[in-house]
């Protein structure tokens, strides 16, 4: 079973692109901290490449950014490729199947009048996905165009 479950914030604004083929590709950091401080008394936090396809891709490309809290359900996958210098590379992603919005960047950023998006989750597609799935998202009626 291969399966990661994360929680914490986005260490950098997501950067979006898409494939050749048309298929949205979203790519972050994840800043998580351990659970438990070190000799020094400091938690450490590790950073984990998180990669979102489709049309979780397209919603944290359009709602993330740098300090939002998200959690993360995916799966750990190991690529490698060869360098500029020649040299064999390795790295290690999470691949998110479900990406959801816990929270903004800073609490009281609403009270500040800055509006962070609203709340959101759309998991990702499976291999075999089914041309009738649709991703919720919450507006506010204030928000509608119309």
């Amino acid at each position: 079973m291969n399966k990661a479950i994360l929680i914490g914030n986005l260490a950098n604004d997501p950067e979006s692109r898409t494939t050749a083929s048309g298929i949205a590709q979203c790519t972050f950091r994840l800043a998580v901290s351990r659970r438990f401080a070190n000799q020094q008394g400091v938690r450490e936090t590790d950073f984990f490449p998180i990669v979102c396809w489709r049309q979780t891709a397209e919603l944290c490309a359009r709602y993330l950014s740098k300090g939002r809290k998200v959690a993360v359900e995916g799966s750990i996958q190991t690529r490698s490729y060869d360098a500029q210098d020649g040299t064999k590379r390795y790295v290690t992603e999470i691949i998110a199947d479900n990406v959801e919005f816990l929270g903004s960047r800073d609490d009281g950023a609403r009270a500040s009048g800055f509006d962070a998006p609203p709340a959101a989750s759309a998991p990702a597609p499976k291999p075999q996905a089914s041309v009738n799935s649709v991703a919720t998202v919450e507006f506010d009626d204030d928000e509608l165009p119309f």
